[in-house]
């Protein structure tokens, strides 16, 4: 399994597009908190970092899928895929040695993030910050990203077609995200089973962990969605 994790972040780091996709998420985000007007941090006043964790959950719903696109379709596109599962290798080394190579990659992306903290501490009138809150919404983004990784890399498996890949990915993560927000909206369902609705979205659970509240009904629900994807994942290659 470490294997292809080597080979997968080799890969990733071999060219400039890796380097590029990682910047490009450090760039978006640093526009929209630092430059533009309606979400510049400096203009909001107080010294908090919720712009950045409201903001970094709609660009990883399309900069994950950009990332993993082609880590199944590809194999299948170029052929390599057969020689691939002719390793010692189980379908689930497989899957998970890809999985945990693109989140590597999303904790690269990251961890840069981190200045944003010092900044804002540095910048506060108190020079303090709310940590808890800061690390339980760093923990709920790391969980997020996973989530969406297990989503892509399973709609990678379904095709040889890289930029299908991508759209099925962003289309469903998107859904699992804030299609079933939306829905518990809807005024026929206000008193009744909107609450239950809203749970079933990962922005439900997301939000619960950006509190500061580490609540393991939050935990257990990401690694159930997580597991359910990879699990998928696995059986579709067995199909192949």
């Amino acid at each position: 399994m470490f294997a292809i994790v080597k080979k997968e972040l080799h890969h990733f780091f071999s060219n400039l597009t890796g380097y590029i996709t990682i910047i490009l998420f450090l760039l978006v985000n640093g526009l929209f908190l630092f430059v533009l007007k309606d979400s510049n941090l400096f203009d909001f006043g107080y010294a908090t970092l919720d712009k950045f964790f409201e903001l970094a959950p709609w660009i990883l719903l399309f900069l994950i899928p950009a990332i993993t696109m082609r880590t199944l379709s590809e194999e299948f596109k170029s052929g390599t895929f057969e020689i691939l599962i002719t390793r010692p290798l189980s379908k689930w080394e497989i899957v998970l040695g890809k999985y945990f190579a693109i989140i590597v990659v999303i904790l690269f992306a990251l961890l840069p993030t981190v200045l944003y903290v010092f900044t804002i501490k540095y910048l506060s009138a108190t020079g303090t910050i709310d940590t808890g809150g800061i690390a339980g919404a760093y923990t709920g983004l790391i969980f997020l990203g996973a989530v969406f990784t297990a989503i892509s890399l399973f709609c990678s498996g379904l095709t040889n077609n890289a930029v299908v890949a991508f759209l099925t990915s962003a289309f469903t993560c998107l859904v699992i995200f804030y299609g079933f927000n939306a829905v518990s909206r809807l005024p026929v369902l206000q008193g009744g089973a909107d609450y239950y609705i809203e749970m079933l979205g990962i922005d439900f659970h997301y939000r619960s962990i950006s509190r500061g509240v580490i609540d393991t009904r939050d935990i257990i629900y990401f690694i159930s969605i997580i597991f359910l994807f990879l699990l998928i994942t696995v059986k579709n290659l067995t199909k192949k």
